[in-house]
């Protein structure tokens, strides 16, 4: 097995190029988007102020001049707090999917509450949220948590468009996370329509799905910009933590996408037992090349299981109505991706051109369109 000399990527992962010296090409994403937005640099930095004054202006007299998702998790509690110093008023915005912790429910509260900021939440019904999760882990597909993360992105389009909000700041670091390979990480409106079609049995009312249209709709028609000011400056999630914890009690919830109770059995259970695919390798190349870890280090870590929660599997079983057979059955059958059903994949390529142009522009964001508008190379 060939292992990245720089990350602790290895050449398990879809779509990886190695150089000359070994250095993967994720390792090389990430530097071109480092150097694209000057991340913690006084260019960067000087970028993301001319940004916020921006904001300022275009929301003047208004009651909330930006929305901002948060989940209880590190990243966006942190990026809250940082917006209201630099002098925005922030709409928090939160999708609940019904599986959050009560760890994640409380950040959200202690945090909002200490920083005087409104809450705007959609609340999935538990239902329709159980019959879709439900959908996904019938149908052999490994983007069982795709759901909530595009959920998310439309609550927070629904929010900015309600109170005539032009920005959408989101929380993720790419020098902190890395950027997920696209074969184990894809969402789209109609990836969501067709498993669920084909496997669901309770009609998606409340779900804040979204079609190509409604994406148009807003990045085009609305041109509601979405920003990550963590791309432009220095950001150290362990600092951020520690800071979170003094100023209003704020808990670490065990690990990265632990707060939520579905992405916990995702990553800690279901991607590493059913596709051998284990997400803790963008947090740790992303800290081996941090200096955080050293590459020993983190691939003892990454050799270890990952931390699951005790009785999270039973929980999700009871929950999905899965007896034990039947959870063995489809945990056991043949592995399925995003390429088995109907998704907006080739379109986004098509239209490249278009997305680049509006990346460029902040109407949606730059990894969405290196991620999802070229066409994939599997080394497999």
């Amino acid at each position: 097995m060939r292992i990245c000399s720089r990350c602790i990527y290895d050449d398990r992962t879809p779509s990886i190029v190695f150089d000359e010296n070994g250095i993967c090409s994720y390792c090389k994403q990430i530097d071109s988007l480092a150097e694209m937005f000057s991340t913690g640099q006084k260019k960067g930095e000087d970028e993301l102020k001319k940004i916020i004054e921006q904001i300022k202006i275009e929301g003047k007299n208004k009651k909330y001049d930006c929305a901002l998702g948060v989940s209880g998790g590190t990243d966006s509690s942190y990026l809250l707090y940082k917006a209201v110093e630099w002098g925005l008023r922030p709409l928090a915005v939160h999708y609940d999917n019904t599986w959050n912790t009560a760890i994640s429910t409380q950040n959200i509260t202690k945090i909002t509450q200490k920083l005087n900021v409104d809450l705007f939440t959609i609340v999935v019904d538990n239902k329709e949220a159980d019959d879709l999760l439900r959908s996904f882990f019938v149908s052999g597909s490994s983007d069982l948590d795709a759901p909530t993360d595009l959920a998310l992105s439309e609550t927070m389009y629904r929010a900015a468009s309600k109170f005539g909000i032009k920005y959408v700041l989101e929380g993720h670091s790419f020098v902190a996370e890395g950027v997920s390979p696209l074969r184990n990480s894809y969402v789209d409106g109609k990836y969501i329509e067709s498993v669920h079609k084909e496997f669901g049995r309770v009609p998606l009312k409340t779900f804040p799905n979204m079609k190509f249209l409604t994406f148009l709709k807003w990045t085009l028609f609305k041109r509601i910009k979405k920003i990550r000011p963590l791309w432009y400056i220095n950001y150290s999630k362990q600092d951020a933590q520690i800071f979170l914890k003094e100023f209003c009690g704020w808990e670490y919830y065990g690990g990265h996408h632990l707060e939520n109770r579905i992405s916990a059995f995702s990553h800690s259970y279901f991607l590493p037992k059913r596709f051998n695919i284990d997400q803790r390798n963008n947090s740790l190349s992303a800290a081996v090349r941090n200096g955080l870890l050293s590459r020993e280090e983190a691939i003892k870590e990454y050799s270890s299981q990952p931390h699951l929660e005790d009785g999270l599997v039973e929980y999700f079983k009871k929950r999905l109505n899965f007896s034990d057979e039947e959870f063995e059955k489809y945990m056991k059958a043949p592995a399925k991706s995003y390429t088995d059903f109907k998704t907006y994949k080739k379109r986004f390529e098509f239209f490249r051109p278009l997305f680049f142009s509006l990346a460029k522009l902040n109407l949606v964001p730059m990894s969405f369109y290196l991620k999802y508008c070229f066409p994939i190379k599997d080394n497999k």
